[in-house]
């Protein structure tokens, strides 16, 4: 049977939810691009913007088993919905935040940054981990709800590379349009009343497209009656005796913990290093994204299959290789080419990844085994960047980042050397 690149998108439940995490993910980059740019600028510390990504992994990885377990016991539109609407008062809260009006006068010759400044940053915090909490529900709810809309599995793959796809490209548009409001609105008043503003509409679209999406009734099981630490553990449990998902888990863990540079773009765009500003720094924000975005459309009309564990193994080296010349450059198109590089590599990752877990999970076990890849995955961004940020002020902004580059570097030299099963990964070959 001749391949389908449009099969997923002939449906349109999918294409809603589809468009519904494009809104998300817009409104969601956009946030990230103002507040490291606006923590930045009050703070002038780096550790500054690791804190935003530890505010937001504290709470997911606190909730996330629990999180994980209610996905696979309440029919999951039913946490999709609050999820969203959580955000979306964030949104709403981070806008009312930036104005003037709610709180103090900056200092003279202050930038047009809102009543936060100084030690009143913590406000920014709050709002960063309540929405951690949201996103930590709504992750394994979002992973096992989307096959679900889904009339069969034959569709399962290439709707994996659709949702890559336009998660990459949305990631994109996210991290250039919030540079580009920034920029254009730095010069009144309400600079970032604007940014915001559009963040918060962005999430109200998602949450109506959920809305309008029919509900599904949970999977049937094996008929197994778990208690509520039993069920909780149980995602762990399960990946960890298949060491096939476990290495994939672990390497991306690894490499993004260690080999990301996101969190300090801030500091490279400014003017001790590169010096190109807000709308260079959502260049940058944006680079990474499209060669993952490009890389994923590559995937989806030419699927991997032959060799898939290797081609996986050097994707991850080449991450690491860009990252570390990213750290040495001087020249902000060189810069982004490198971080072009790096999304190209982590695009390989992220779609083998997911087509393991969702091929080698049971459909009723989903949510708790999305909730384990989440503190895997979802949330080594955010603890990578506090790492990026603290490493950065105990080494300097270059040497961390050269630093992360190699510790990736060593951990695909291990993965390699110790995980024979993701080595020799043959992707529609079969479970193994």
């Amino acid at each position: 049977m001749p391949h389908d690149p449009y099969a997923a998108l002939r449906l349109p439940e999918f294409r809603r939810l589809l468009s519904a995490r494009v809104c998300l993910t817009v409104a969601t980059q956009i946030q990230g691009v103002v507040v490291g740019w606006q923590l930045f600028k009050l703070t002038g510390d780096p550790l500054a913007l690791g804190l935003i990504g530890l505010a937001e992994a504290v709470p997911s990885i606190g909730v996330s088993l629990y999180a994980g377990h209610v996905a696979d016991s309440v029919p999951r539109k039913k946490i999709l919905v609050p999820a969203v609407a959580v955000l979306f008062l964030c949104a709403l809260t981070l806008l009312w935040l930036s104005h003037p009006v709610a709180g103090r006068a900056l200092p003279q010759g202050g930038l047009p940054l809102g009543g936060l400044h100084g030690v009143q940053v913590w406000p920014l915090y709050v709002v960063l981990f309540i929405s951690g909490i949201a996103r930590g529900f709504l992750g394994p709810a979002l992973f096992s709800f989307m096959p679900q809309l889904l009339p069969d599995r034959t569709a399962l793959a290439n709707a994996i590379s659709w949702n890559s796809t336009s998660w990459q490209v949305s990631t994109v548009a996210g991290a250039a349009l919030g540079g580009a409001l920034l920029a254009g609105g730095m010069a009144t008043p309400l600079g970032l009343d604007v940014a915001y503003g559009v963040d918060t509409a962005l999430e109200g679209a998602a949450l109506l497209l959920f809305v309008s999406i029919a509900g599904r009734a949970l999977p049937p099981t094996t008929g197994e009656k778990l208690g509520l630490g039993e069920s909780i553990l149980s995602g762990a449990k399960f990946i960890f005796s298949n060491q096939l998902v476990l290495a994939a888990l672990s390497l991306d863990l690894f490499a993004v913990l260690f080999g990301g540079a996101v969190a300090l773009l801030p500091v490279f765009a400014s003017k001790n290093f590169l010096d190109v500003g807000p709308t260079g720094l959502g260049l940058m924000r944006a680079a990474p994204a499209v060669g993952t975005a490009l890389m994923a459309v590559w995937i989806t009309f030419s699927p991997l299959r032959k060799r898939a564990g290797r081609k996986l193994l050097w994707a991850v080296a080449g991450f690491g290789l860009a990252t570390i010349g990213f750290a040495l450059s001087q020249n902000f198109y060189l810069s982004l080419f490198l971080l072009f590089l790096t999304g190209v590599f982590d695009s390989v990752s992220v779609i083998v990844r997911s087509n393991l877990i969702h091929t080698y999970t049971p459909e009723y076990m989903k949510g708790r085994v999305s909730a384990v890849n989440n503190i895997f995955i979802g949330s080594s961004n955010e603890i990578g960047a506090f790492e990026s940020g603290a490493a950065a002020r105990l080494l300097g902004t270059v040497p961390s980042v050269v630093f992360g580059g190699l510790m990736t570097l060593g951990v695909v030299a291990v993965t390699a050397w110790k995980a024979d099963k993701l080595r020799n990964l043959e992707l529609g070959a079969g479970k193994q």
